[in-house]
C-alpha cells in the first residue's frame, strides 16, 4: 500500500513543476508509504509524480517507484495491490518478458505493454489506484479498482492537472484554489459523507470505482476521456440454491483469501465476533500454520461492545488475539486529528474506533484483511427488511391517507398532541419528520425510497445560504428483481465505497498499516450479484451463503446474535464528554464565521439532543465534522 500525488502543468505554470514541490506533497501523505520516496519529472511533457512506498511485496529497491516499463512507453505511480501478479507474470515470462525484481507493479507495466491497458485491466485482480503516463501517445491515465478499496482524486482547472490519493498534496500546490463546493456540504449532511464523483471542493474530483480518465498532455486543457470499465451483470441466475451456491462460493472465497495472505511483510486480521470477520478470520486461520493475529477494540457502554464476542471467536480457532477498550478520552485524544486523517469533511463516527484499532494492529502487522463487504453482498443489514417492508406497504393504511390528504403542517401538530414522545420537540423538528415520511410514501422506486430513507437530512440545501443540490451515483440506480437486491446495489455503488472503504483507509493508512478486504474481490462481487434475495435471507436470518461457510469453523452460539455494527455511543458522548467540543463548534458564532449553514434549525437540533430523548447525533456530526474541518483547512 502507498500514495502518490502529480501534476502536469499548462507552459504557463512550467515553473511551478519542481522537485521540491512534489517533495511536499509526497511528505504529506507520508504515513501512506513511510519506508520511501520516489520522484520522476519530465519537462518536455510538463509533468512529475511523487510516490510514497510501504514495501509489501518485494521489499527491495527494485520495487520502488515511480517505474518505468521495459520498453519505456509507460511511467506509473501504484496504489494497491494485484492477487494475481504471480500467474500474469508466468504468462508475460512465456511471451519472453523479463523481470529485474518480484513486485506487482513491473508485472502491471509489463501487461500494460503486452495487452495494452483496457485490455490488462480486465485481467487484474485486486484493489488498485493507478497515475500512467504513456509516452509514445502523450497521455495521463488515472485508474480506480473496481469497488473503489483505494482512492483517487484530480483537479483541473486552466490547463492544469492534479491528482493525488488524498486531498492534502492538492492543497500545497499554488495552482489549487481552495473553493469550497456548497452542494458538497448539501451531500455531506445528507449522507455523512461526500459521495463520488464530488469533493468538498470545486473543480476537484474523485474517481468513480471502475472508470478511468485519460488526459491530453498535449493539450491539458482539454477534457478527460472517462469511461468505465466494468460492468457486472445485475441478473440473478434462478438455477442457483443454497448448496450449489455453497459449492461455488466456498471454494472461491479460500482462494481469495490464500491469495491475499501473500505478502513480505507481518499480516493479520481485524476481528468484531460478527459474521464477516469471523468467516474471514476461520479460513485463514484453516490456511496457516501458525496462529493469525487478530484485533479488535470495544466499549465500556451496553449495545456498543462486540469485544467480548470477538474474544470467543477467537478462542474457539485459536488466533493469537488483542483487543482494545475505548474511552471517551481515547476519542478525545483522535478527534482533532480527524480533519487531518480524513482531509475533507467525513461523518462516520465510527472513524474513531477502526482508526483505534488501526493502530492498535500496526504495532504488530502491516497488512491487515478486514470482513467489510457482507452486508452489502448478502443483505445483512437489517434495514433492508424494513426498507422493503416499508416501500412495499408505503401506499396502504390509514398513515398514507392522512400524509396525502392532509397539510404536512396538519399532520406535524396532530403528531405532536398525539405522540408522546414528540411534545418535547419543536414544531420545526416534527415537521421536518413528517415531510420525510411524506416523500418516502410518494417515492416511486425502491431507488427513491432508499434516498428518502438513508438521508440524516431531508433537504439540506435549505439549511446552507446557498447551495445546489447536485447529481450523483444514487440518482441513477437501476430497479433490480426487488426492492432488497436494488438497495443492495445502491449501497454497493455509494455507501460502501464513499463511506465504509473510505474511512478504513484513512484510518489504516494513517497508521501505515495496508488493509485488504476478501470479500470485495470483483469475482465474488459478480457472484454475489447473482443471488437472489431469498437464498440470502431465509426466515428472516440473513447472509445465509456466509453464514453456511462460518458454521462448518464456528458454533452457531458463538455468532448467531443481532447485528451490533461498528458503532460508537457519539450520542452520549456528545452530552457529556464531548459537550464543550460541540457547543464551540455549533455556537451562533461559530456557524457563522462559516458562512456556510442557517444556524436557526442546526442549534434546534443541539438543543433538542440535549434537552429530549432524541438522538440527533449522526445529524449532528456532519456539522460538527464540517466545522472541524474548517477550522484547519480555510
Amino acid at each position: 500500500m502507498c500514495g502518490y500525488a502529480g501534476m502536469a502543468v499548462s507552459s504557463k505554470s512550467i515553473s511551478v513543476l519542481t522537485p521540491e514541490l512534489l517533495g511536499v506533497m509526497g511528505d504529506s501523505i507520508r504515513l501512506r508509504g513511510p519506508d520511501d520516496q520516489g520522484m520522476w519529472l519530465d519537462s518536455s511533457l510538463r509533468l512529475g509524480l511523487v510516490h510514497q512506498r510501504l514495501a509489501i511485496q518485494d521489499l527491495s529497491p527494485l520495487g520502488a517507484q515511480p517505474m518505468h516499463s521495459i520498453f519505456g512507453r509507460y511511467t506509473i505511480a501504484f496504489n494497491g495491490e494485484i492477487y494475481n501478479f504471480k500467474q500474469l507474470k508466468a504468462r508475460l515470462v512465456a511471451l519472453g518478458f523479463q523481470f529485474k525484481g518480484g513486485s506487482d507493479t513491473e508485472v502491471i507495466l509489463a501487461a500494460f505493454e503486452a495487452w495494452g491497458i483496457e485490455s490488462a485491466l480486465i485481467d487484474f485482480i485486486g484493489m488498485f489506484s493507478i497515475a500512467l503516463v504513456d509516452h509514445q501517445e502523450k497521455k495521463l491515465w488515472l485508474i480506480r479498482d473496481r469497488v473503489g478499496e483505494k482512492p483517487l482524486y484530480y483537479y483541473q482547472s486552466e490547463g492544469n492537472i492534479l491528482f493525488a490519493s488524498e486531498l492534502k498534496p492538492l492543497l500545497l500546490c499554488p495552482l489549487f484554489k481552495k473553493e469550497i463546493e456548497p452542494g458538497a456540504v448539501g451531500l455531506l449532511m445528507r449522507h455523512n459523507y461526500i459521495p463520488a464523483p464530488w469533493s468538498i471542493f470545486k473543480n476537484t474530483f474523485k474517481l468513480e470505482p471502475a472508470h478511468y480518465l485519460c488526459f491530453n498532455l498535449v493539450n491539458t486543457t482539454e477534457a478527460p476521456i472517462k469511461k468505465c470499465y466494468w460492468n457486472p451483470s445485475l441478473k440473478w441466475d434462478h438455477s442457483l440454491n443454497a448448496q450449489s451456491l455453497h459449492e461455488r462460493l466456498d471454494p472461491l472465497l479460500r482462494q481469495v483469501i490464500a491469495d491475499q495472505m501473500i505478502s513480505d511483510a507481518p499480516l493479520g486480521a481485524f476481528l468484531s465476533g460478527g459474521i464477516d470477520s469471523s468467516t474471514i478470520v476461520s479460513l485463514m486461520q484453516q490456511q496457516s500454520s501458525r496462529p493469525v493475529k487478530t484485533f479488535s477494540v470495544g466499549f465500556n457502554v451496553a449495545g456498543f461492545n462486540e469485544a467480548e464476542h470477538a474474544k470467543a471467536v477467537a478462542s474457539h480457532l485459536g488466533t493469537d488475539h488483542s483487543e482494545f477498550y475505548v474511552q471517551p478520552a481515547d476519542a478525545l485524544d483522535i478527534i482533532p486529528r480527524l480533519p487531518d486523517i480524513y482531509d475533507e469533511p467525513f461523518a462516520d463516527s465510527s472513524q474513531i474506533p477502526t482508526f483505534i484499532v488501526s493502530r492498535m494492529t500496526r504495532q504488530q502487522v502491516t497488512v491487515a484483511l478486514s470482513g467489510d463487504g457482507g452486508d452489502e453482498l448478502f443483505a445483512g443489514y437489517s434495514r433492508y427488511a424494513s426498507y422493503d417492508r416499508g416501500f412495499t406497504m408505503r401506499r396502504q393504511g390509514l398513515a398514507h391517507k392522512l400524509m396525502n390528504h392532509l397539510p404536512a403542517a396538519v399532520v406535524a401538530q396532530l403528531t405532536r398532541l398525539g405522540k408522546v414522545n414528540q411534545r418535547d420537540l419543536s414544531l420545526q423538528l416534527v415537521l421536518e419528520k413528517v415531510l420525510r415520511y411524506k416523500a418516502s410514501f410518494n417515492a416511486a422506486s425502491p431507488q427513491a425510497f432508499y434516498q428518502n430513507q438513508v438521508g440524516y437530512w431531508l433537504h439540506p440545501e435549505a439549511q446552507l445560504t446557498s447551495a445546489t443540490r447536485l447529481a450523483y451515483a444514487l440518482d441513477n440506480m437501476p430497479v433490480r428483481e426487488d426492492p432488497t437486491s436494488t438497495f443492495q446495489w445502491c449501497d454497493i455503488n455509494s455507501y460502501l465505497p464513499d463511506d465504509i472503504l473510505v474511512k478504513v483507509d484513512r484510518a489504516a493508512m494513517a497508521n501505515s498499516l495496508e488493509t485488504r478486504v476478501p470479500l470485495l474481490d470483483h469475482r465474488l462481487v459478480e457472484l454475489s450479484l447473482t443471488v437472489p434475495t431469498g437464498i440470502n435471507v431465509v426466515g428472516g436470518v440473513t447472509k445465509q451463503p456466509l453464514r453456511k461457510i462460518l458454521y462448518q469453523h464456528v458454533p452457531r452460539e458463538l455468532v448467531d446474535r443481532p447485528k451490533q455494527g461498528f458503532a460508537v455511543p457519539v450520542a452520549h458522548w456528545l452530552k457529556n464528554e464531548l459537550r464543550d467540543w460541540a457547543e464551540d463548534l455549533l455556537s451562533e458564532k461559530s456557524l457563522a464565521d462559516t458562512g456556510i449553514f442557517n444556524s436557526d434549525l442546526i442549534r434546534q437540533k443541539w438543543h433538542a439532543h440535549l434537552t429530549s430523548s432524541h438522538d440527533y447525533s449522526f445529524h449532528l456530526w456532519s456539522v460538527l465534522m464540517f466545522q472541524s474541518w474548517y477550522r484547519k483547512y480555510i
